[in-house]
């Protein structure tokens, strides 16, 4: 992974590499919880570090890996910020203006500023500063990669610290809110819990009604 698409924009649009961030979102696809977003402005020699050199889209790293990379991250990053959106925001304008929010938050939170951003995926509405997307841009930008495990480490730790503690019949720190077979068993079980979004469940009740 290197700069080169990074280096790009800033000779295209002239603006210095200590202000462009990456962002990244984690958590659209879970059914329960929030929905998590970071912007991340690394320097411009971060590829050269040897800590950070794994560097790469965080659902191809091991936890442990992300750990790891996430101190590191934190550790050389010239600003980073992790930011979120709640369920309750999720039901109310639905996932993607949630992680747009939750990405808009992350951006906002920087202690240096930021004038561009370079962002994970397709969508960029409303975001508050100069931006360009970038399909797969986890695994080609460094500084989206960086955002990429911050959202993701961020996340896991509050399925594990907030959510199974406080639902612990659910399993959240196993399956992190994704629709497991574990996960749906326990809904079975339990009902929904206050942190499901509701949303998500519709097409699955409805399914199951239609069967009875």
């Amino acid at each position: 992974m290197t700069f080169d698409f990074e280096k790009s924009l800033y000779k295209d649009k002239n603006i210095k590499s200590e202000n462009v961030c990456g962002v990244d979102e984690a958590g659209r696809g879970p059914l329960a919880g929030r929905v998590y977003a970071s912007a991340v402005i690394l320097p411009e020699n971060a590829c050269d570090i040897e800590e950070l050199k794994d560097l790469d889209d965080s659902k191809k790293l091991s936890e442990k890996k992300r750990e790891k990379l996430a101190e590191s991250i934190k550790k050389y990053a010239l600003s980073y910020c992790v930011a979120y959106a709640e369920k309750d925001e999720i039901e109310k304008i639905n996932i993607l203006n949630a992680a747009l929010l939750a990405m808009n938050r992350a951006i906002a939170g920087l202690d240096k500023k930021a004038e561009f951003a370079v962002i994970d995926g397709n969508a960029n509405k409303n975001i508050i500063i100069p931006s360009v997307t970038v399909v797969g841009g986890d695994a080609k930008c460094p500084s989206v990669a960086a955002a990429s495990i911050l959202a993701k480490t961020e996340r896991d730790r509050y399925c594990v610290e907030y959510l199974d503690k406080e639902y612990p019949e659910y399993n959240f720190a196993k399956h992190k809110g994704y629709g497991t077979k574990e996960h749906y068993a326990a809904v079975e079980k339990y009902g929904l819990c206050r942190e499901h979004r509701e949303s998500f469940f519709k097409k699955y009740f409805e399914s199951r009604e239609n069967k009875k």
